[in-house]
């Protein structure tokens, strides 16, 4: 297998069938050693996250596959912490898709002159550019178009599949009697015909949940999912 990317929380390895296969780590992101799904920096190392991100991420691609939404997902070995995916062609250089139930993390520090901590947001949606040097910029869609990193329908396309796949990981998480106050999500490319579909992974290390009043760690968010 050929490296082709060294991230975060993962490494991309090229394979021979056309195919790829992500190779996950024990690290999420964060400052200072304090978790935070929306920081572009590795904040600390969990041992066993890799595995348990995995796990996570396996359940819930299984379960979009099976409700014909599009990922990239094809196979997966919990044990090696590996998955298998389809190519996917980024947009632009990487877009990352947010979407806010709760007013909490960057959002209170962008807009906390106008909201309350905690406060219910209408699925509300956000996209930043994957851009380390300037802190993962926000963006519009009007800007988007402009730079050619997307069109507008290709936005609302994104848009609509982020609510969808938040609207299911939300209320598979409530039958659990957890929260979901935000998540990340990643978009790309794929097959012939450009279709847009949900990539990289869902797993705790790009949420944040809650149950009681109580934030939940990634790795106690996957023991308490699986219980």
């Amino acid at each position: 297998m050929l490296k082709v990317y060294e991230g975060k929380t993962k490494d991309v390895y090229d394979l021979e069938d056309g195919n790829y296969l992500l190779k996950f780590k024990d690290t999420v992101t964060g400052k200072d050693g304090v978790f935070d799904p929306g920081a572009n920096e590795i904040g600390l190392t969990i041992d066993g996250m890799g595995k348990a991100s995995l796990r996570f991420t396996k359940y819930f691609f299984e379960k979009l596959n099976a409700e014909n939404i599009p990922t990239h997902f094809i196979s997966c070995d919990i044990e090696k912490s590996e998955m298998k995916v389809k190519p996917a062609k980024m947009f632009g250089k990487g877009v990352e898709v947010i979407l806010r139930l709760k007013a909490v993390g960057s959002f209170i520090r962008r807009y906390g002159l106008y909201a309350k901590d905690g406060e219910d947001l209408p699925e509300y949606v956000e996209v930043t550019l994957k851009d380390d040097e300037r802190n993962d910029p926000l963006i519009t869609k009007d800007a988007l178009e402009i730079l050619g990193i997307m069109t507008k329908e290709e936005y609302e396309i994104l848009k609509d599949l982020t609510i969808k796949i938040g609207r299911i990981i939300q209320r598979e998480l409530a039958q659990k009697d957890m929260e979901l106050f935000d998540i990340k999500f990643e978009f790309g490319r794929i097959g012939k015909d450009n279709h847009i579909a949900l990539i990289d992974e869902i797993s705790g290390g790009n949420m944040r949940v809650y149950s009681n009043g109580e934030y939940i760690e990634p790795m106690e968010l996957e023991r308490r999912f699986f219980k």
